[in-house]
């Protein structure tokens, strides 16, 4: 392996007759550089959004979410229960009843997702579901929007839920619904898994308009502080253990897990995208390989009068088309990285308009800057094995 690749060094370094492969060859290893150095930094700057994305999330979804593998309640009741309770790895624990109910404000109605939370659900997420005898209700901003509520207006939300136990009455449609009031009092971006917009009302409000009486749709976990990464996987695998298959342990990917799914494959996508421009950036390698063989053959017959074979001719030029890809690829991760750590810790480039964040966001990971520089080197490998087979 040393001669050809001593040869091929030779050729890519040494000047040759005609002066376009060697400007060819230049633009190959620089277009490689430049589009190993945008995969990092687009796949980067993904990595930022999505960062962004995951924290707006975690200011209302909890570490983890116990829901019922069948049906829509339970009763949180049993051994399985008071372990959970005891739990040292459980900063807090909240239930929850949820179910979709139809709204009113001001003449404007509507469907909406209710959220029936009770008051360690309302501390952890710093809100005031009750004051004096008034009962108060958080609503999502588009709901807010959709129906024109207003905090600063005393109008009532009403909300209306069908009866579970009496059945419906035709003649008197109105006496199958129980119904409460409520008074908005905060609006926060809630994220709904539907379109119709969330509210978050007092538990026991809930419990009237649902008839349930010990039952809830969910209990909420929260992580206690300090707990590192593998200590919260470990209890997340007991805590599945313990409850068994009558109950579901979900983890934020799991409550979100279309979301999720959405942005890992925009990410898959767009790397595709720059792949394959990368892969019409590597034909320039073809172009100045073809003409380094042609320009060679003296030297290719000079070699075979030495006793060279095929295969040994063949690697050389494989391995002179591969180096202008791995100089160009070595450059692209340099500049690439250098470019990210300046934006992640410095935010150079700005962001039009107002955003969340004044810079772009930028989170540089290992493992894109691996794939990036795998794949750019896979292509150059694949287009230097075309013109030596010729």
């Amino acid at each position: 392996m040393r001669l050809p690749l001593y040869i091929a060094g030779r050729y890519l370094f040494a000047r040759k007759s005609h002066n376009v492969i060697n400007i060819i060859s230049a633009i190959s290893a620089a277009g490689m550089a430049l589009g190993t150095a945008a995969l990092i930094l687009i796949l980067s700057v993904f990595n930022g959004f999505n960062g962004i994305i995951k924290e707006n999330l975690s200011t209302t979804e909890a570490d983890l979410r116990l829901v019922p593998a069948a049906g829509k309640s339970f009763v949180p009741e049993g051994p399985a229960f008071d372990r959970l309770y005891d739990a040292p790895q459980a900063g807090s624990l909240c239930s929850i009843i949820s179910d979709k109910v139809f709204v009113s404000y001001e003449g404007r109605q509507g469907v909406a997702d209710a959220i029936g939370a009770d008051e360690v659900y309302a501390e952890e997420l710093g809100l005031e579901l009750t004051r004096e005898d008034l009962k108060l209700a958080t609503v999502s901003s588009d709901l807010a929007w959709k129906l024109g509520i207003n905090p600063k207006f005393l109008s009532p939300l009403q909300i209306w839920y069908p009866d579970r136990k009496g059945g419906f009455s035709p003649s008197n449609p109105a006496a199958s619904l129980h119904t409460a009031e409520v008074h908005p009092s905060k609006v926060m971006d809630i994220r709904s898994a539907s379109d119709n917009g969330t509210i978050i009302i007092p538990i026991g409000t809930m419990r009237n308009l649902t008839g349930y009486d010990k039952e809830v749709s969910a209990v909420e976990i929260r992580f206690a502080d300090g707990l590192s990464q593998r200590q919260r996987k470990a209890f997340t695998k007991a805590l599945r253990k313990d409850f068994g298959s009558d109950y579901k342990v979900q983890d934020r990917y799991m409550q979100n897990e279309a979301l999720y799914k959405m942005m890992r494959y925009e990410k898959a996508a767009i790397f595709l995208i720059l792949i394959f421009i990368v892969i019409i950036i590597a034909l320039n390698v073809y172009s100045s390989l073809s003409m380094l063989r042609i320009e060679k053959e003296d030297d290719v017959e000079t070699l075979r009068a030495m006793g060279a074979d095929d295969v040994l001719i063949r690697k050389i030029f494989v391995l002179e088309g591969w180096l202008v890809t791995l100089i160009g690829m070595a450059a692209g991760v340099v500049l690439g990285v250098l470019l990210a750590l300046l934006q992640q810790h410095f935010g150079i480039v700005k962001m039009p308009g107002n955003f969340l964040v004044e810079a772009y966001p930028v989170v540089l990971r290992i493992g894109d800057v691996l794939i990036s520089a795998t794949g750019v080197a896979l292509i150059g490998l694949m287009v230097a094995l075309i013109p030596s087979r010729k």
